[in-house]
């Protein structure tokens, strides 16, 4: 077959093996080829890259068979084979070829093109149908978010108002008869008014971490490596960040954290509402959340809101703490391995939450933010290689 000429073969030429595709994959960067020509070009190296643009991937590939590529490769391979006579040319120098009918070969080429585009077509047609739909239902379930937490909130100031209006009553026996007849007073009405703001509280939370509206709030967050402490090793891609236990050789900058082993991402916000997810599997150990731009970054910092850290922090394995003011000390029945962070600047909100059961950690609320604000991370020091394991900056689904 890779005697085959024409540029409908290139197109679909393996530029390993040099033959037409069998069982094509698709690398991350867009380039196709054999699986198993890419699975031999990988075996003896540690280092996956791609052998037609030479691009590296921090991680092997999870590779599919593209089914679409397939079936237009077999679909050319048997539009050939019906144009094939067994008659063979006694000119060719190199290799004897089969006679071909070229304007066959034409035809079937440009049906195979036509082809070709209709499948590319109905794809984009269905992926556009899909995200669509996908679209409405996110808002539709966001709209139902809204009016159900509306009602909640109308059902609490109700209650809010009720007790505000007992509390100043100076009908004192109105009082008791009120409290007599219902068997309500104002002790218990402070009781429901806790009780529902929790319930409230919850419910918000646990619906914003299963709803859709996330994924509209999702920023891209890479690590900046200006700001990054000198005993830090980050990925390439700019999405993991561990401590190296041993003190690297990296230019001057003012921006550079010298004393504490953190580092900050590269993108600020300073306005609006944003959410990322930080993997936080297998550690003992790490500090997250957002800074402002003008923190102190050389010698011992403090984690606190007036120095300019919004945060939560774990240590020791299962003690975690809020850097609030004051500190808040709480532990957590289920030990997180992906931590969500959203903010809304204009709220003065830092929250924090446990993805995998989608359940709110802690927030930091009535905050006022004047400055840029940058996610924050520490993966903490490596423990003799208890706390290794790197924070990893997680694409939200």
């Amino acid at each position: 077959m890779s005697s085959s000429s024409g540029p409908l073969n290139e197109e679909l030429q393996c530029s390993i093996c040099l033959d037409v595709f069998t069982d094509p994959v698709t690398t991350p960067c867009g380039h196709n080829f054999c699986r198993t020509c890419l699975n031999k070009c990988w075996t003896n190296t540690q280092i996956r890259f791609c052998p037609l643009c030479k691009e590296t991937f921090s991680r092997r590939p999870d590779l599919k068979i593209n089914t679409t590529l397939r079936e237009v490769v077999q679909h050319f391979k048997e539009k050939l084979n019906l144009g094939i006579s067994e008659v063979f040319c006694d000119i060719c120098d190199e290799r004897k070829q089969k006679a071909r009918n070229t304007k066959e070969e034409k035809s079937a080429s440009v049906e195979l093109f036509t082809d070709l585009i209709r499948s590319i077509e109905r794809c984009q047609s269905e992926l556009l149908k899909m995200m669509e739909e996908q679209q409405k239902a996110a808002e539709k379930q966001a709209e139902d978010l809204i009016k159900e937490l509306q009602q909640e909130i109308t059902d609490l100031k109700r209650r809010n108002t009720e007790l505000e209006q007992l509390s100043h009553t100076d009908d004192h026996l109105h009082l008791l008869q009120i409290s007599i007849d219902s068997d309500v007073n104002v002790y218990s009405l402070k009781n429901v008014l806790i009780q529902l703001e929790k319930t409230l509280d919850g419910t918000l939370n646990k619906k914003f971490c299963q709803s859709g509206i996330i994924c509209f709030l999702s920023v891209d967050v890479t690590l900046d490596p200006d700001t990054a402490n000198p005993y830090l090793i980050l990925s390439d891609d700019g999405k993991q960040v561990s401590d190296g236990n041993f003190k690297q050789d990296v230019p001057e900058n003012p921006k550079r954290f010298d004393d504490c082993s953190c580092i900050l991402a590269k993108q600020g916000f300073s306005s609006g509402r944003f959410y990322y997810e930080v993997q936080v599997k297998g550690k003992t150990g790490w500090s997250l959340g957002v800074a402002r731009e003008s923190i102190k970054r050389k010698g011992t910092i403090t984690l606190t809101p007036e120095n300019g850290f919004w945060t939560v922090i774990l240590r020791n394995e299962n003690q975690y703490t809020a850097c609030d003011n004051p500190p808040v000390s709480f532990s957590l029945k289920v030990k997180p391995e992906k931590v969500g962070v959203f903010v809304d600047y204009e709220e003065g909100l830092v929250s924090f939450y446990d993805v995998g059961s989608s359940s709110h950690i802690y927030s930091l609320t009535g905050q006022t933010f004047t400055e840029k604000l940058y996610p924050y991370f520490s993966p903490c020091h490596n423990n003799e290689g208890r706390n290794s394991n790197p924070l990893i900056i997680s694409p939200v689904n």
